[in-house]
């Protein structure tokens, strides 16, 4: 299933779309070359959240945590996992913890995730910058529910 958003704007509000219907436990896997808007698409899941501090990559920290919304939110970024150590974070903590757990590079802990979860793919045009192509694969039926939940409610907007 694939939407297209035309600025950074829209991308931000499909992902607060997208926050406003996570639950505790949701985990969400985004996909995608540098610069494509993975961490713009999480600070409209933080809306959704209804967290309004500043949602910053979590680059250079690995995980950054939210907990002034309606859920926490665990921001994860693996690229610098590229090589391992992925097993001393104690991710299935949070996993299985009382969050909403969105991970960036998630390729570097393939072996770490749960068994179901969300992924979201965000491409960007090489002709106009603000272009994106989002594609959501849920795997386990909440996640295709809840796919299905974002889009009826995104196209209503």
């Amino acid at each position: 299933m694939t939407v297209q958003t035309q600025t950074a704007t829209a991308t931000i509000a499909l992902g607060e779309v997208l926050g406003v219907h996570l639950k505790p436990g949701d985990v969400i896997l985004l996909n995608g070359d540098l610069g494509a808007g993975k961490t713009t698409f999480t600070k409209g899941i933080a809306q959704g959240l209804g967290i309004r501090q500043p949602i910053k990559s979590p680059t250079f920290t690995l995980i950054r945590e939210y907990q002034r919304g309606r859920y926490p939110l665990y921001h994860m970024d693996m690229y610098r996992l590229e090589s391992g150590g992925s097993a001393d974070l104690g991710l299935e903590e949070y996993f299985n913890g009382d969050g909403i757990v969105v991970v960036e590079w998630s390729q570097y802990i393939q072996s770490e995730l749960p068994a179901t979860y969300l992924t979201i793919d965000l491409k960007k045009d090489a002709q106009n910058d603000a272009f994106r192509q989002i594609n959501f694969t849920p795997i386990g039926s909440h996640y295709e529910k809840l796919v299905q939940q974002v889009l009826a409610a995104y196209h209503h907007e």
